[in-house]
């Protein structure tokens, strides 16, 4: 077609697909763009990210390029840094990070990101002070309260972790693990109202893979504060979905 080799096209093509739910359309699109060796660090950094979700070799070397040859654009840095966060090379990705956030101060995506690069370094306190700032440059952002009210249950800080997890769960009401997660959060910190009120949420959207996991939310719930609630979601459930979450790709 006319614009078959514009890569910018096919990028942007690739992004919509995406939105739409599909993934393996978008997955070549994105190979295409990026086949078309682009220049535009948008466009690296865009595609570049794109198929990291895929394991795909090709995309470090995109997000490197765009970091390099574009060191004053946000998006460059952020993308690259997040990728080299999750690939094990944490330092070299706060990095990244830091330097996209000294670009745009008040991008809720660039402080979401790092604060998962600290949690990844091993600095878990750190990583929810730039989680909070996400939340509160994004509230609607239901995934990064959702993200940080893991990180504080794994802390101890039950109390905080309630407000984000609770608040994460009504902003993402098809998440069902999120919805169990603030129930038994609820349960812990003796919010009773709450925490029934989180598992009916929960039980409206489940469908049969969700059942064991309902069903023993509900039993610690209805035990109460001391009926092992606690531990399923500081030994259990919360790690296992804390580590899902945090190598979800941005």
């Amino acid at each position: 077609t006319e614009y078959d080799d514009e890569a910018a096209i096919h990028c942007w093509l690739g992004t919509a697909e995406r939105e739409m739910g599909l993934e393996g359309v978008a997955y070549e699109r994105f190979k295409r763009a990026l086949s078309l060796n682009p220049t535009d660090p948008y466009v690296l950094a865009t595609a570049g990210n794109a198929i990291a979700a895929f394991d795909d070799p090709d995309a470090e070397p995109a997000l490197r390029v765009a970091a390099l040859t574009a060191p004053g654009v946000a998006l460059a840095r952020l993308m690259y840094g997040a990728y080299l966060s999750r690939e094990g090379f944490t330092e070299q990705g706060l990095e990244e990070l830091e330097a996209a956030r000294a670009i745009d101060p008040e991008d809720p995506a660039i402080a979401y990101e790092l604060g998962v690069a600290r949690y990844l370094n091993g600095d878990a306190d750190g990583a929810a002070d730039a989680m909070g700032d996400a939340v509160s440059s994004s509230p609607e952002d239901g995934w990064a309260r959702v993200v940080r009210g893991l990180v504080l249950v794994e802390e101890g800080r039950l109390e905080e972790a309630v407000g984000d997890l609770s608040e994460g769960a009504h902003l993402r009401p098809e998440d069902i693990e999120a919805q169990l997660a603030a129930a038994l959060a609820a349960a812990v910190a003796g919010e009773d109202a709450l925490a029934w009120e989180m598992l009916e949420r929960g039980r409206i959207r489940a469908d049969d893979e969700d059942s064991v996991l309902l069903v023993s939310v509900e039993g610690h719930v209805e035990a109460g504060p001391d009926g092992g609630a606690r531990q399923l979601l500081m030994e259990e459930l919360g790690p296992d979905m804390l580590r899902r979450r945090l190598q979800e790709r941005p």
